[in-house]
Parts: C-alpha cells; sequence; structure tokens
C-alpha cells in the first residue's frame, strides 16, 4: 500500500502514503512534522531533541511493527509539501486474539487543520492495519483538544468501555528511570 490520492482541498490536492523509512526525503519529512506536533501546545509545547531528530527514523525502521504516514500539499504545478504525518504501532489483542494498531501521533501543520488532511491519512492507516490483520485501531487524545476528538468521532472512534455503567477506560503512563 503505498499512495493514494485525495480530492483538491484549497486549490491543493492532498496525497498520502505510507513513509518508506529508507527514502532520506521522508525521513526529513517525518522528523520535520513530528518536531512541529511535539512544539505545538497539543503535543507538550517542546521541540524534540538532537538524540530524537537523529534517531527517530532508523529506530522506527528498526521494528516491523511501526508505520507511518505522510499527508503531502500538492499545488497546481505538482509541488508537494508535507503536512500531515501519523505514527503507527502494532500491538495484540488479547481478547481477539489478533494484531491491533495504536495510532501512536496524530499531526497536521496549524494551516491545513480542519481541512480533512488527518482523515485521509487515517483512511490509510486503517487500510494497512486491515493488511496486517488487525482487529481494531486505537489511540490516546487529550481531552482538551476538542477539535481531534471531534474528527476522531467522526472517523469512528469511541471511547473505550467494556460496560458503560463501569465508565470508559482511561489512558496513563509512567516513566520508567533510563
Amino acid at each position: 500500500m503505498s499512495a493514494i490520492p485525495v480530492p483538491e482541498r484549497s486549490g491543493y490536492r492532498i496525497r498520502v502514503q505510507q513513509v518508506d523509512y529508507a527514502d532520506p526525503a521522508q525521513a526529513a519529512a517525518l522528523v520535520y512534522l513530528l518536531d512541529a506536533y511535539a512544539s505545538d501546545p497539543m503535543g507538550g509545547g517542546e521541540p524534540l531533541s538532537d538524540y530524537a531528530k537523529a534517531n527517530l527514523v532508523p529506530q522506527l525502521a528498526a521494528r516491523s511493527h511501526a508505520f507511518s504516514v505522510l499527508a503531502f500539499a500538492v499545488d497546481a504545478t505538482g509541488h508537494e509539501t508535507p503536512v500531515g504525518l501519523v505514527n503507527c504501532l502494532e500491538g495484540f489483542s488479547t481478547f481477539a486474539c489478533k494484531p491491533l494498531v495504536n495510532v501512536h501521533d496524530v499531526g497536521v501543520l496549524a494551516d491545513w487543520r480542519g481541512m480533512g488532511v488527518a482523515h485521509h491519512m487515517l483512511d490509510l492507516v486503517e487500510a494497512i492495519a486491515q493488511d496486517r490483520g488487525a482487529c481494531k485501531l486505537t489511540l490516546e487524545v487529550l481531552s482538551g483538544n476538542s477539535g481531534a476528538v471531534r474528527a476522531y468521532e467522526r472517523f469512528g472512534f469511541a471511547y473505550y468501555a467494556l460496560d458503560p455503567a463501569l465508565g470508559t477506560a482511561g489512558f496513563m503512563q509512567k516513566w520508567l528511570a533510563s
């Protein structure tokens, strides 16, 4: 699964594709977009470290369970500008006894938000997940990121609950000493 052209938006066509981690231009676009996302308040407000910038793509490439999707805005002359990124990591659903795909990072440059870029990237993520035999997609989203919450709900995501009477699952973390 590689590139999927999508309809024109604001005089630009959006093109999405799975990242080839060995392609230097795609690797640079991935790092640029993830750094922009990390620097955004919804990504934590801090740019990537020099270590992350230098090692992210080789580390992703070393993991067969990782894949990424890029979105490009293509102008009338064919010039492409990277505008969106999704990083995914395959996990495993023990209840379904099948793989699942966690949508780990979704970043769209501020000027391109609200134009369906994330939806187009998630369409490709879903197709890749289905090709991998995954039973579901998962993701985490900050409750205060109402634009993203609405976008994910429009795409078909819902908060996880086994029994609505028990409430929805919350995402927790514990940092480990390095």
